[in-house]
């Protein structure tokens, strides 16, 4: 009677013994055999026609190609997921696997990327996007410590896109303008009556008035049909807006060496792929709009002065940064030095 219930314990012994090492195996998803399929869900708070939404599609194409299918993409855009407001929290607590957001969209949390967002002389999306890509991956943000950082790319400088022409300063006083957040501080700085609103409200507003005019990158002038407005571009690269991908980390963890070694390798492709991409659509989207919309393109009058003005607004904000304890007079130095770098 003795020998049966040392038998049951054994038995248990051996179960618990079991499940503990395919716990263990399976800490690591599978996805080289095509047993188990891994499938990653991506969140982005703008519609599917967006440039970062495109950036999305091909980057998913690519991980389910390069992995041989056994990687699946779910994308969520126009913030049927996730929206801006709660990208990062969303993805923290798993509610996405992966969240592509602005980080230009919240103010202070990003000191030292709110510095090369300021005007900085980038010609174009491509090298913004590889200046932002590689300044995040050699001071990688303390706000994103606990994520992965999948990619990351900018807009084009955003340029004043008004209904009457902007030559100087004084056209600029308190012309009412919509602008993203980052604009803020410069648009006051120039002397401009700046209005916070999104994308998606700016032909309404500025049919019915509300606002004189836009500031942006360029390719809203076509794909929002903006120029049918708007008469006018001020040629001055102002602000950019930085994007950053993010995985849930350990959802990063657990994926398979060889599929993180792709997604590493995607990381600088697609930050180039997506400003050369920006890019050639901003250049189909002027010629839309001077050709079919009769826009033209406004050179100033007093650029020295709007020069002198804006290298405040930088200073302002390096100085800021180096009194939380931050390397920003270094950071702009080698932000300076990657603009050049990769200027061909």
């Amino acid at each position: 009677m003795r020998f049966i219930p040392k038998m049951k314990y054994l038995a248990l012994y051996v179960c618990c013994f079991v499940i503990f090492l395919l716990a263990a195996c399976s800490s690591k998803e599978t996805a080289g055999d095509g047993s188990k399929p891994i499938t990653l869900s991506y969140a982005f708070f703008a519609p599917d026609n967006t440039f970062p939404a495109v950036q999305m599609k091909k980057w998913a194409e690519e991980l389910e190609s390069r992995t041989d299918g056994q990687v699946k993409v779910e994308m969520f855009f126009g913030g049927t997921l996730l929206e801006a407001s709660n990208m990062f929290e969303g993805v923290a607590n798993g509610t996405a696997d992966i969240g592509l957001t602005a980080t230009t969209y919240e103010p202070k949390r990003f000191p030292l990327l709110e510095i090369s967002d300021l005007p900085s002389g980038y010609p174009n999306s491509e090298v913004a996007s590889q200046v932002v890509h590689d300044l995040i991956q050699e001071y990688p943000p303390e706000a994103l410590e606990e994520f992965k950082i999948i990619t990351a790319f900018a807009t084009e400088p955003s340029y004043i896109q008004s209904v009457e022409p902007i030559a100087s300063l004084e056209d600029l006083s308190r012309k009412q303008l919509r602008i993203s957040g980052g604009l803020t501080p410069i648009m006051e700085k120039l002397g401009a009556a700046p209005v916070g609103m999104s994308q998606n409200e700016v032909p309404e507003a500025l049919q019915t008035g509300v606002i004189e005019g836009n500031i942006s990158s360029r390719e809203v002038l076509k794909d929002l049909k903006l120029a049918e407005s708007i008469k006018h571009v001020t040629d001055y690269p102002l602000t950019i807006t930085s994007f950053v991908a993010v995985m849930n980390k350990d959802k990063w963890e657990s994926l398979p060496e060889d599929v993180q070694k792709v997604i590493e390798d995607l990381s600088s492709e697609m930050s180039e792929f997506t400003g050369k991409y920006l890019d050639e659509h901003v250049r189909e989207s002027m010629q839309w709009s001077e050709e079919e919309e009769g826009l033209s393109v406004v050179s100033l009058t007093d650029q020295e002065k709007w020069d002198e003005l804006l290298e405040t607004v930088q200073n302002d904000a390096v100085e800021r940064a180096e009194a939380q304890g931050l390397p920003a007079k270094e950071y702009r130095e080698r932000l300076y030095e990657l603009i050049e770098e990769y200027t061909k």
